[in-house]
């Protein structure tokens, strides 16, 4: 049996052979290729365009997205009357959960490695829910800092599968537990709101 440094002298040799085959063969598509390219970022007035894989503009839009949803604190106005309702009313939605937990299944090759969750079911409970003291913030001015913490348990299927070289698929039932806080300020009105 061929050892594995045997088969990657083999493949090395394969890929010289056919590098060398083919730019002596009078094909020159590579050559026109880069040609056109440059031509195209002289008349553009930029750099030659260079290929990028969709992941990283998902990446990008990810993070504007979670920037934009879940990563600020609000400033909600004042709350009138001795009795009002002060209480946690705004539970995380299932994408907040979702991208709040592990990231397991990012890094596989499709067909070679692949994680996926199947079957996902979320369980939300809220564990706190306190009201500070009036006193100042930064920026902010004075508010109350009002403390929604979350506990999220999510059920799911993890299943691995690979296609290539051996084919399986592995089937896992898991449980993952991810804690969420949606605190915000609540402005202070009335006599509270000039203490410091």
């Amino acid at each position: 049996m061929p050892t594995l440094s045997h088969r990657l002298k083999k493949f090395a040799m394969a890929a010289v052979l056919g590098l060398v085959a083919a730019q002596s063969s009078g094909c020159s598509f590579f050559y026109w290729c880069v040609k056109d390219a440059w031509i195209a970022a002289l008349h553009f007035g930029t750099t030659p365009l260079i290929p990028v894989t969709p992941y990283y503009s998902q990446m990008i839009e990810d993070t504007y997205w979670e920037e934009e949803r879940y990563k600020k604190v609000p400033i909600l106005d004042p709350v009138e009357g001795e009795n009002a309702p002060l209480f946690c009313v705004d539970n995380p939605s299932e994408d907040e959960v979702m991208r709040a937990m592990p990231d397991m299944t990012s890094g596989g090759v499709a067909f070679l490695a692949e994680t996926n969750r199947n079957n996902v079911r979320m369980v939300v409970d809220l564990i706190v829910d306190r009201l500070d003291e009036c006193r100042f913030y930064p920026q902010a001015g004075p508010a109350r800092l009002h403390h929604c913490h979350y506990k999220a348990t999510v059920y799911f299927e993890e299943v691995k599968r690979s296609n290539w070289p051996i084919p399986f698929t592995h089937i896992d039932q898991r449980e993952e537990v991810v804690y969420i806080d949606h605190d915000h300020l609540i402005r202070c009105a009335g006599p509270d709101a000039n203490q410091n």
